[in-house]
C-alpha cells in the first residue's frame, strides 16, 4: 500500500471537509471513493463514439445540404446556379 502527500487549496479542502461530514467516510475512504468513481468516468469517457458526443450537442435535425454527401457536385452546380440566378 502507498502513502501519498497530496496538497489541496482551500475550495478543495472544504469539498473533502463537506464530503467526510455528509457520508460519514474517512479522508482517505473519501479520497479512495473519489478516485474510483474518476477511474470509471474516465473509462466511460473512452469508450464513447463521436455520435454520443453529437447527441449531446443537440443540434437537431440539419437539412440545411442542398445534396445529399454522395452527390456533392450536384449541390455544387445547384448553388452556383442559384446564387447566378439561372
Amino acid at each position: 500500500m502507498g502513502i501519498r502527500t497530496v496538497r489541496l487549496d482551500e475550495e478543495t479542502e472544504k469539498a473533502l471537509e463537506q464530503i467526510v461530514t455528509a457520508t460519514g467516510l474517512s479522508v482517505s475512504g473519501a479520497m479512495k471513493k473519489g478516485l474510483l468513481v474518476l477511474r470509471n468516468e474516465v473509462a466511460r469517457e473512452a469508450r464513447r463514439v463521436p455520435y454520443d458526443i453529437y447527441k449531446e450537442l443537440d443540434l437537431g435535425r440539419g437539412g440545411e445540404a442542398i445534396a445529399p454527401a454522395t452527390q456533392t457536385r450536384r449541390g455544387v452546380r445547384a448553388a452556383i446556379r442559384r446564387k447566378l440566378g439561372r
